[in-house]
Order: structure tokens, then sequence, then C-alpha cells
């Protein structure tokens, strides 16, 4: 094929593809115009004909076909295709000569505009050259709805976009009546129409009515099209919304996307709802001889008491072991010898009736244990069997070989901020510390030896850490050692002579992050959190009330991030929403400089020094300020992709100077022109 002519092709094909996004604009959106720059060197199918014609009114098929310039095939269709409105029963997609042909199996309803959306299922079959964003509307009756939105979804928790998600408009008018006080549109209502975001959040819904929506936005994990409290994240506007009153805005063509990206007019913050749980005792084990775990149904069970045989309260300790707090732990701190195989007793915590109300419950426990040989367990035992016959044969007196201890101990990190404490991590809690065996040695120069003062106290949180608090000498290197005996744990094990080395970090090789804090008000909670360059792990954290100075310090030289989040409650976390309860989350925002950059660069012996005023960070979200935050991304997008760009230019020119003597890197800025034409809009 003429390469040329299918360039010409492409852009007659995708002006039918603009077609199926934007068949009669209203004047009340955006304005799209031609495209600028030329077509990409990898081609997508062009679209050659629709029958019945895209647009078709009084509509009463049950089968369309659309026809390419080549043979096609669909991938992913289970995720990516989908109809607004949804129907009951899917149309099937097959593959007939180089087309698709859609055949749809449910009774269409009367006086309703559809629109089978493809996403990017549709690519070319040899290449894999996807055509992304292929709609096909039609109407039952004689209009078609051709009324638009846009909008963005973020992570409430984390403030990155949120891709792929789904945007459900119910009629607000039906909503309201049906659910005045709790709102269970997502769960018990199907919606009037539905789009989807593409991967920088962004979403462009169309063929809506000029009437009241209730939205929502679902991220729909598992890609079944329905909202799944506790899996699926999930955010709401507030008010309805009405395209007819909403903002106008423009639409361009992204050529580096090959989709429509509007300016948008909306943003969701999309949280994970916690759904109600009938809280009871769900199930009770007993993993290891000295260790009870008991699991409930619901988070943050309420036990009123525990009652073992022969044990009394002393004898428990409590742990928390999940994240979602719906599991205990019950470390038995009771010799080996009261401890029967069976235990016998009872536990009362309070339990939901049917009403939905926490009353006491009393649940009767049999907690068998038993040891079980294992396989390495016997064959050990077997081998040492062997050699006390060989021994006794021979009249020679034998010695079982000692056996590993099981007590385990180990610090969480072999370098300490001066300023802080160091930590140790055992993995049973210690019924047992005893500091007079326990001493703290500083070593100087040539091999001497200072005794340092210490303190040794539990963790407030996890009972399994103990930290060492003391005046460290800067670069300094430490030993703690404890004799045997000093620490004994639940399960009756204890150390032998133990040595755990540390340093004491040098502040030399690190920086700090100086930062001036203007709060809201005084009594305005926030949390602060250092991350890495990627905003994924939390490096550290601060909480301050009011305005004041907070400083990191210590601080690894790397690129680093900063959120901050209005902690509402002052419960120093993230708290999530509720769709039922018509609760938003709470807000959290990436600082960024006056140039619109979140990283920072710490650099060692350095400090950075940083102005953060809660009123501007936390300025209502407005339709400007979500299109000047999209724009940046969209930059910052764009730049990256042009530096890759360069980069597979460099490289190509290196490779034609290995083949030539002589070769300059004529031709460098050229290879870049179609860069430039990334993302124009439609005017």
């Amino acid at each position: 094929m003429n390469r040329n002519w299918k360039r010409s092709a492409l852009w007659a094909g995708r002006s039918i593809v603009v077609l199926l996004f934007a068949s009669a604009f209203m004047w009340r959106c955006a304005n799209i115009a031609g495209p600028q720059g030329g077509p990409r060197d990898s081609l997508p199918p062009v679209i050659m004909n629709i029958t019945p014609a895209n647009g078709t009114v009084n509509f009463d098929q049950k089968r369309i076909y659309i026809e390419f310039d080549e043979y096609v095939k669909l991938t992913d269709q289970q995720k990516e295709f989908f109809v607004s409105p949804a129907m009951e029963k899917n149309p099937t997609l097959t593959i007939r000569g180089r087309g698709i042909q859609i055949d749809i199996l449910d009774t269409l309803k009367p006086n309703t505009t559809y629109a089978l959306n493809f996403g990017s299922s549709i690519s070319d079959n040899n290449e894999g050259n996807k055509l992304p964003g292929v709609r096909y509307v039609f109407s039952t009756g004689p209009t078609i709805d051709s009324m638009y939105m846009a909008g963005r979804t973020v992570s409430a928790e984390k403030g990155d976009t949120v891709s792929k998600t789904l945007i459900m408009f119910y009629d607000a008018a039906e909503v309201d009546s049906l659910y005045p006080d709790q709102d269970s549109t997502l769960l018990k209502l199907k919606p009037k129409a539905i789009a989807r975001a593409m991967t920088n959040g962004v979403f462009f819904a169309q063929n809506l009515k000029p009437i009241d929506y209730r939205v929502y936005a679902v991220e729909d994990k598992n890609g079944n099209f329905t909202y799944e409290q506790e899996v699926d994240r999930v955010g709401y506007i507030d008010s309805v919304l009405n395209p007819l009153r909403m903002p106008d805005f423009t639409v361009r063509y992204d050529t580096s996307r090959l989709e429509l990206v509007p300016e948008p007019q909306v943003q969701f913050s999309l949280f994970t709802e916690k759904a109600f749980k009938m809280q009871r005792l769900s199930n009770s084990s007993r993993p290891e001889q000295k260790r009870i775990r008991l699991e409930f149904s619901a988070p943050e069970p309420e036990v009123l008491s525990l009652r073992l045989d022969s044990l009394t309260d002393e004898d428990f300790t409590w742990e928390r072991v999940t994240q979602r707090g719906d599991t205990l732990d019950v470390w038995l701190n009771a010799p080996a010898e009261r401890l029967a195989d069976t235990l016998k007793g009872e536990l009362i915590y309070l339990k939901t009736d049917s009403l939905r109300n926490l009353v006491p419950d009393t649940a009767r426990l049999a907690l068998f244990w038993k040891y079980v040989e294992t396989e390495e367990d016997k064959k050990a035992r077997e081998e040492e069997e062997k050699a006390r016959k060989e021994a006794e044969k021979y009249g020679e007196e034998y010695t079982p070989p000692a056996k590993p201890n099981p007590f385990k101990a180990s610090l969480t990190t072999a370098e300490v901020i001066p300023s802080r404490e160091a930590t140790i991590r055992f993995e049973a809690p210690l019924v047992v510390a005893d500091t007079s065996k326990i001493m703290l040695v500083r070593q100087g120069e040539e091999g001497a030896r200072y005794k340092a003062r210490y303190t040794f106290a539990i963790d407030t949180a996890d009972i399994h850490l103990w930290h060492i608090g003391a005046q460290w000498q800067e670069g300094a290197k430490y030993e703690l050692e404890a004799l045997p005996g000093a620490w004994v744990d639940t399960r009756g094990d204890s150390n032998d002579t133990t040595k755990l080395s540390l340093t004491v970090a040098d502040p030399s090789k690190f920086g700090t992050i100086n930062i001036g804090f203007t709060a809201k008000s005084d009594s305005s909670h926030y949390v602060i959190y250092l991350l890495n360059s990627g905003g994924s792990q939390t490096l550290d954290t601060r909480y301050i009330t009011g305005s004041g100075d907070v400083v990191f310090d210590f601080v690894k030289p790397a690129d680093v991030k900063i959120r901050v989040l209005e902690d509402t409650n002052g419960n120093g976390e993230w708290d999530s929403g509720s769709v039922i309860f018509r609760q938003q989350p709470e807000r959290a925002e990436m600082f960024s400089d006056s140039e619109g950059e979140e990283k920072l660069t710490v650099k060692a012996n350095w400090e950075i020094d940083l102005d953060m005023d809660m009123n501007t960070l936390f300025a209502p979200i407005t339709t400007e300020s979500i299109r000047r935050e999209v724009a940046e991304q969209e930059r910052l997008r764009l730049e990256k992709l042009r530096e890759q760009a360069r980069q597979r230019e460099l490289q190509r020119q290196q490779q034609e100077q290995k083949k030539s003597s002589g070769g300059g890197l004529g031709g460098f800025s050229s290879g870049l022109s179609g860069m430039s034409n990334m993302g124009n809009t439609f005017r």
C-alpha cells in the first residue's frame, strides 16, 4: 500500500473517529478543529465504513458492522469494551473479514441514546497498532443526547492520578427521592450513562442529557462494571452536576495518545469505602503452644474479658496483628507445664445483633495444641539416635549436639540518628528485660571502651519493639551487650550472650529541610510526609498543630517529595470517606514550588528552606486549579517524551558514526521535529 495514501486515509479515518467521539457538539461545550502535525510512523487501522451509520436515530437494528482498511483484532475486550448505558446482556463482538460485527442481544430501551465504547481493544492484525477511542453512537428515539462533561480522577490519600476509572451518571431526581438520607445509588441503581477516564485520569463524558446528575467515579479493579466496597476506590461530587450549567471547555486531539483530551471541569477524589460488617468472632485457634489467635469479622473488636483454664489476666499479652485491626493474638506468659493440650474457657466481647447494635456475647473456647514432629525434626532425631547407639556400641559417652537457640533479636537499623533512639525487634514479646545484665559500650580509639548510660523501653504501639536511648556521639560506634537471660520472651526462650553493633550517623553526610509552616488556624492539624522521589515510600513524618517551624533532619541525599494531610479530626492519620453517609475523605496535597516542581533535591551537608502556606495548598478546588495541575502534568509528560526521543536519536547517531568514519551529528534536530506537535489542540 502506498504510504502517502495510507496517511491520507488515516486522517480521513480519524475524522470518522472524531465524529464517533464528538457528534453534534452543542454550543455550551468545547470547540474542536483539525489536527496539526504528521501521523505516527506505525499507523493504526482506518475506519472505511459503518453500517448502520454512526449517529443513527430511531435505531431498530440488531447488528452493526464497522469496516477497516485492513484486518483487525480485538484484545482485552472484556476490560476495554463497554456500553453506555449498560445493557442487561452485553453485545457480542466478532471479527468478520476486515471488520467487527456487533450483535445486540438485549431489548433496547425506547428514546435512549446508546454509545458503544471500544477503548483500546481494536488494533491491526499484523503489527498490533492500536486504534483507541472508537465509539459508535445511536438512539432508539428521534434525537441523540449531545451534552458533554469533562473531569479528572485522583487519589484522595496521595493526590496522584487514578486511571481507567468509570464515571457513572445517575438521574439526580431519582437518586434524591429514593435515598434522601443514606446514599445507596451505586449498590442498587443502574447508571444512565457511563464514561471512562484515560491513563492520565482525565475523562470525557459524551451523549449526556441537559439534566441534573449525581455523578460517581469507580476504580473497578475487577473489571466487572460493578462497585464493590472495600475493593474499588470511589469518589463523588457533593452537589448535582448539569452539563448545561457547567463551564465551557476545550478539547484537543493528542497525537501522542491518539485520543481526544478535554480540559477538566470537576475533580473526583477517590477513596476506599469501608463497608459495614456485623461484628462476631469468626475463628479462634492456637498456632503455637503459647499463642492463641482470635479472628473477627469486622475491625476494632472490643473484648470485655478472656478466661482460660488455670490462667489469669497477668498471663496474657495482647497484640493487634493486622492493619485492618480485625485479628488479635494473645501471648501466654505461663510456664509450659501449666498449659494443657486443650485450653478451655470463654471470651466475652461486643457482638452486633440483628438491629446493628453492639451487645455483650460469650463465645466458648476450646483451643487445642500438640507438638507435631516435622520431617526435619524427625530426621535430626533419627540421626541423633543413630549417633548415640554408635557411641554406646564402643563404650563411649555420647554428647548430643548443641541445638541452636530459637530466641531472636535484631536491630531494625545498624545506623542510629544522634537525636533519636535505636530500636530492637524481638520475634516474640518479652516478659523479662533485666537491665542489670545489659550494657551499652562506646568504642574509642585504639580499642578503648567506655560504658554509656542508656534507657530501655517498650514501644507504645508494637510489643515486639524496644527502644534504646542514649546521648549518642556523632560518628561513634557502639555495642549493646546482653548477658545470658537478660531477655526472656513469652515462649520461655531467652538469649545467649548477645552483642549488637551500631554506628551513630555523621550529620555532614545528610541534608536538612526547614519548613516555615503557616496553618489555616491555630487549631488546624496536619501531617507532613517526606516521600521518596516516586512518592510511593514514606521516609519520615511530622505532626503539627497550628503554625510553626517543621524540620526534617538527617535526610539522605536524594530527590524527595512532600505530601501534606489536612488532618481534620486530629488523629494523626488519613481518614477515608463514605458514599453511603455522603462523607468526603480527608484531603491530602503534594507540595510544589513556585515553578510547579514537586521534587526537592537533598544534598549532603546542605539545608533547604521552604515556606508552606496551608491557605494556598488547601485552597478551594476550582476548575482553573484543576486545569493548571493537569497542564503541568502534561508538560512534564511531554518533556519526558522529548527527552526519550533525544536519547533515541543520539543512540541512532552514535550507531551511524560507528559504521562510517567522520560522521557528525547532522540531522539531530530534524529527528525531533515531530515531537513539537504532540498535544496540539483543535482550534
